[in-house]
């Protein structure tokens, strides 16, 4: 599916199945609903006794009736209006209350399911495809709720009503018409169906041609340094010529449509009138019924050929429904909202070990990325994890903090397995400190703040002096409350570095993991970030993913993984040692002594 586009769905008993869950999030606003499906039905009979009042107000003229009885009709009518008007008001009113707290419901029920999803699922699916679910599929229902199921209901009541009047008006004419019109409505729908796919195909390309404008001005540089303008103004041309060409041919089957429409339904409607007339000549039908069934035969033309484009929404609707709903087919984390007193009562040491651990993600069971892993850190241990890149690091990180669980072998927190502490607990007293920070569009302080939400004013101040942070918060006009932009890219990456770190003080966590965290920095930055990390790691278990040796020559315990596998694990001295070590071999290449 498409970013910008909701599948087209069809339906089916499952698709039925998923709309109807739609429903569930109506219950609460019955009555609201109740009442404005009352407003709609009356409506709808209103518009089906208009004609039959007007061939009435026709007759009493023609038939030498009082004043007194085309006053009453009159009154009649404009009454009639002012309910319809009054009905038609509050029907859309109920309608939009009850459809806008419905979804408010849905988005909500949606989004806290989708967020509290495991990293498996994000795997497998693009955040535009997630972001569309949210926002085009629920717009999608927002339309179809407020109007496109109204309209169905509205039309199936103007039809099956529209025919039965027509029927004990007169049956020779209702047959006649039934053999004339819905043929023509039928033609015009399979016409104006071809028309909208090339109306379609149009847009199609056109968004082919605005992504050749995108690319090429995204990379002008490359475009220019391989003087290739003409080469790029060639397929721009090529592109713009064949949507001209298919826009002209969609306009030559715009005029005969225009042409058919004109012909087929007056044609048409000239057909009933005629048979109408020969009717009325022979005393079956008066002049007032014979301008009722004409009136009423309009309506039901229009409707059947407004009831195509109503299917055609009602097919997305159902699509956007089993895609929203597919959502809540996934299992989450059952994640708990936290407390002070729950983290208190689990409060961990800081111990943990690996016992013969194995994992493949689960995008890629076949590969495995960890093999047999065993190892063990003490609590308030500094411990580094070094080795090339896809040596499996990063993915130790991630089980600590049980971003997966689909490993073989145990991951213990003070020798109890992870899998029996609830996750909230887990993942509350352990921080991670990336290479690659990313701060939410807020301000300097709300993103501090995000290590622990509700954290006051003075404790916010407190974390950001420990993490040497207020050295450039304090010169930023607003202070605080400056707006980092949209993933802090107003702000040097040595201040993000900085921000990250004053958001874990906050966080207070006893495990702590750190991602080389100053190995992208300018020297006076790395100095102060560098002492900054040093204040946090102090009395807390530290885990270290090195790609500078450097800097974990003087941590507690070294681990080298390699390929997956742990090769080896000791102190920088200790590892040196190693005759054609893995570790003195990196070290080596980076001249490390």
């Amino acid at each position: 599916m498409a970013h910008s586009e909701v599948r087209k769905g069809k339906i089916s008993s499952k698709g039925m199945r998923n709309a109807l869950k739609l429903f569930s999030y109506i219950k609460p606003y019955w009555v609201e609903y109740a009442f404005g499906l009352f407003f709609l039905l009356g409506s709808s009979l209103a518009n089906l006794a208009f004609p039959k009042l007007l061939g009435d107000l026709v007759n009493s003229g023609t038939e030498g009736e009082i004043a007194e009885a085309m006053t009453r009709i009159g009154v009649m009518l404009i009454a009639l209006l002012l309910i319809q008007s009054v009905f038609s008001y509050f029907r859309t009113v109920l309608f939009f209350n009850v459809t806008e707290k419905s979804l408010a419901d849905l988005r909500q029920s949606t989004y806290n399911h989708l967020i509290k999803l495991p990293m498996s699922f994000f795997e497998k699916h693009r955040v535009g495809e997630l972001n569309s679910r949210i926002s085009a599929d629920i717009a999608l229902l927002q339309e179809t709720m407020t109007s496109t199921l109204s309209q169905f209901v509205r039309q199936i009541i103007i039809i099956s009503g529209g025919i039965t009047l027509l029927v004990i008006t007169s049956l020779k004419l209702t047959l006649f018409m039934l053999a004339v019109i819905p043929a023509i409505v039928l033609l015009a729908v399979v016409f104006g169906r071809y028309i909208r796919r090339l109306s379609k195909k149009v847009q199609g390309e056109i968004a082919k041609s605005n992504t050749i404008v995108e690319e090429t001005l995204q990379g002008i540089q490359s475009v220019k340094s391989y003087t290739n303008e003409f080469f790029e103004m060639l397929r721009y041309r090529k592109k713009t010529l064949e949507i001209a060409g298919i826009g002209m041919k969609t306009g030559r089957y715009r005029g005969a449509f225009t042409a058919f429409i004109i012909l087929g339904m007056f044609g048409a409607m000239v057909a009933v009138i005629w048979k109408g007339a020969i009717l009325l000549a022979e005393g079956e039908i008066n002049s007032g019924q014979l301008f009722s069934f004409v009136i009423y035969t309009g309506f039901i033309a229009g409707t059947i050929g407004g009831l195509a484009g109503v299917y055609a929404r009602l097919q997305r609707f159902i699509g956007a429904t089993e895609d929203i709903f597919g959502i809540f087919n996934e299992d989450n984390e059952k994640l708990k909202e936290l407390d002070s007193t729950m983290v208190k009562k689990n409060r961990l040491r800081g111990n943990i070990e690996f016992r013969d651990l194995s994992f493949a993600y689960p995008s890629r069971p076949g590969e495995r990325v960890l093999s047999n892993i065993s190892f063990s850190i003490v609590p308030e241990q500094t411990v580094a994890l070094v080795g090339v890149s896809g040596s499996g690091k990063t993915t130790i990180t991630s089980l600590i903090m049980r971003l997966y669980d689909n490993y073989t072998g145990e991951i213990l927190f003070d020798g109890k397995s992870s899998r029996d502490f609830d996750l909230e607990i887990l993942r509350s007293q352990i921080s991670i400190v990336p290479q690659d920070i990313f701060l939410f569009g807020g301000t300097v302080g709300e993103n501090i703040s995000y290590g622990r939400p509700g954290a006051s004013e003075e404790e916010i101040y407190k974390a950001a002096v420990q993490a040497n942070a207020m050295e450039f918060i304090e010169n930023f006009p607003s202070g605080m409350d400056t707006i980092v932009g949209e993933r802090g890219t107003q702000i040097s990456g040595g201040q993000r570095q900085r921000i990250a770190i004053a958001r874990a003080i906050l966080k207070d966590p006893r495990i702590l993991i750190l991602d080389e965290a100053t190995s992208s920095l300018d020297s006076e930055s790395e100095m102060l970030v560098q002492e900054a990390l040093e204040k946090l790691m102090a009395g807390r278990t530290s885990i270290i993913i090195a790609h500078r040796f450097s800097t974990v020559r003087e941590v507690d315990n070294i681990l080298v993984m390699d390929r997956g596998r742990l090769v080896e694990k000791g102190t920088h001295d200790e590892l040196m040692k190693i005759t054609n070590g893995k570790y003195r071999t990196l070290s080596k290449l980076q001249y490390i002594d």
